[in-house]
């Protein structure tokens, strides 16, 4: 009987149990652990390998640059960010409220970072996500506008439970470029969740998207139902040099 239990975990894929029953039944026997109990602590163990690699999964496949936590992120270097609203961020209450997250700070704060952390948390729970730099995001959509599929990419991109957008401002946008990105937002609209990192100021969205009318456009609709983030400080690129600079006026 031992070998046929081993033989129907191996065919139904129940990976986690096949590997963990044998050590499991010693222990259980032992114990005197009733049958009922043994088996809910062994599906709980199959459920949790499945959830555990489902969300690795959704990790590897949602573009992220890197992996990185929000408790990786240095807070002391960047006082101006708040830990606490970072923490509820990766709550994802902002996700089931259909809201937007903007980071926004000059290059090197670390708006990548709090994005993609905030991003793996939302991929580590199952929530379809991806993310993609705004230069490549347009320039998909252009190329499907050009081959007559633009429908069917602003489809794919809009299924995202939590699309991330970064470096919003780094190149200047042209007018077609602009009409594009402003149908994606629209799309997603009051649907589902963005995240946008940028390096210039709402005021400056006239210049990047080159159409102040429909750089307005684009940001009534982040904005509504939005939490900004806007990070003032120095570039952690530069943070070795700093630290360099503060230990030398230190033994001054």
């Amino acid at each position: 009987m031992y070998a046929k239990l081993l033989n129907n975990l191996e065919t139904l894929k129940l990976e986690k149990m096949y590997s963990y029953v044998p050590n499991y039944l010693d222990t259980a026997v032992k114990e005197g652990t009733p049958v009922l109990d043994a088996l809910v602590h062994l599906t709980d163990k199959e459920i949790a390998y499945k959830n555990a690699m489902a969300s690795k999964i959704q990790i590897t496949v949602a573009g992220f640059p890197f992996v990185k936590r929000a408790d990786e992120y240095d807070y002391d270097f960047q006082p101006s960010v708040n830990k606490a609203q970072i923490k509820d961020l990766c709550s994802l209450r902002f996700i089931e409220n259909k809201e937007n997250i903007l980071f926004y700070g000059t290059p090197g704060v670390g708006k990548t970072h709090l994005a993609t952390a905030i991003g793996v948390e939302a991929a580590s729970k199952r929530y379809l996500t991806y993310f993609i730099t705004c230069h490549d995001l347009i320039q998909n959509l252009r190329k499907a506008y050009d081959e007559n599929r633009l429908e069917a990419r602003l489809k794919h991109y809009n299924k995202y439970r939590l699309l991330i957008i970064d470096e919003i401002g780094y190149l200047p946008v042209d007018h077609l470029g602009a009409n594009l990105f402003f149908q994606l937002i629209t799309k997603r609209y009051e649907h589902n969740s963005t995240i946008i990192t940028t390096n210039q100021p709402f005021s400056k969205w006239g210049d990047v998207f080159s159409d102040v009318t429909l750089a307005n456009a684009i940001l009534d609709r982040l904005l509504h139902h939005s939490h900004i983030v806007k990070i003032v400080g120095p570039s952690y690129r530069t943070k070795d040099v700093y630290d360099l600079i503060q230990q030398e006026r230190t033994r001054d």
